[in-house]
């Protein structure tokens, strides 16, 4: 099949992105597709032949990325793209998409969890990896997600949603509940997430958080250990403990640097608690309106109850990553779960 890998964009996961592309392009181009890497806010700017030409373009246009201890700086990203168009899409992006048998998807967070990317593909008439638009959007929006949790009886914390401005802060710093998670109404790899203890914090928090827009939920602060259930198809997977090994919550870091975070799969949980978690993670999944993958995260307190955080339409794909490690758990490597994400996407549309 003639496939582009979609990675990239403009969103703080860029580099996550990035990798996972380059990784998923090179495992379907080992399977014997035609599989091509292309950035989609930068384009093919440095493309000069026609878009069915693509899928002969050596390595596949396949990089060596890497993922740094930061978030990348997107303004450097704007400046760097040639034409400074404002389009998310780069200069001919939507061109090659159309000219592929499918898009595999390899976007993370905003500008490709959202929704956007999905709906315009609709509207284009391009097959694409993952879940719908609609879906999409839901799952990435952390008010509307609760929601869908509740309404499907999945344990989650009790939680509040705010827009606020810097006026705001003040205020809100002497009235929110302390300890707390504050998280940006669309944030993904922990970018765009405070744990705060102290009022002091709390204030910190609340300014950083503007510059994802100020649009937030606030929810108690659960200790207890980080799991993640992947689904895919109509199956759930081996859950996955994640433990930080810098003494800090499951963040950007211990997600993406090596030796920063200890991941053991399967999770040395009891099997009541891997059942009770996996038909969670999948009644959510079928709640939202998800297609083919997901990945649910989880906090499994000294009680040993699971309380549900988010789920992730679009996983990420890299060597470091979580649902790789599960379906590995089942025997399914690498380039098979690629293969089998491509199937069950092209089968549920």
């Amino acid at each position: 099949m003639n496939i582009i890998v979609l990675a990239g964009g403009l969103s703080p996961e860029r580099q996550v992105s990035l990798v996972s592309g380059q990784d998923i392009c090179r495992a379907l181009r080992g399977l014997g597709h035609r599989a091509v890497l292309v950035d989609m806010f930068l384009g093919l700017e440095a493309w000069s032949g026609a878009p069915a030409d693509i899928f002969d373009a050596p390595d596949g246009l396949c990089t060596r990325e890497s993922i740094s201890v930061d978030a990348p700086d997107l303004e450097a990203v704007r400046r760097s793209r040639r034409d400074q168009s404002p389009r998310l899409f780069g200069p001919g992006v939507l061109e090659v998409c159309m000219a592929a048998d499918v898009v595999f998807l390899g976007l993370h967070g905003e500008c490709g969890e959202d929704g956007r990317v999905q709906a315009a593909f609709d509207l284009l008439g391009v097959p694409y990896t993952g879940s719908g638009h609609l879906a999409s959007g839901m799952a990435m929006n952390k008010a509307v997600a609760k929601q869908v949790m509740e309404y499907a009886g999945v344990l989650t914390a009790p939680w509040r949603e705010l827009h606020y401005g810097a006026k705001d802060i003040p205020a809100l710093t002497e009235e929110l509940p302390l300890p707390a998670a504050v998280k940006s109404i669309n944030g993904g790899s922990s970018l765009g997430l405070a744990l705060p203890e102290t009022r002091e914090e709390l204030g910190a928090a609340l300014e950083e958080l503007l510059r994802y827009g100020g649009h937030v939920i606030v929810e108690p602060k659960i200790r207890g250990r980080d799991i993640t259930v992947g689904v895919l198809g109509d199956q759930y997977l081996p859950a996955v403990e994640m433990i930080s090994q810098n003494g800090s919550y499951f963040d950007y870091a211990a997600k993406y640097q090596a030796g920063q975070c200890l991941e053991v799969c399967p999770a040395p949980i009891t099997p009541e608690q891997q059942r009770t978690m996996g038909e969670a993670a999948l009644r959510l999944h079928r709640a939202l309106g998800l297609r083919a993958y997901s990945r649910t995260d989880f906090i499994l307190d000294e009680e040993g109850r699971a309380w549900c955080l988010e789920t992730n339409t679009l996983p990420g794909m890299t060597p470091g990553s979580l649902l790789p490690k599960e379906a590995a758990a089942v025997g399914m490597d690498y380039p098979a779960l690629c293969q089998r994400i491509l199937e069950l996407s092209l089968s549920e549309k």
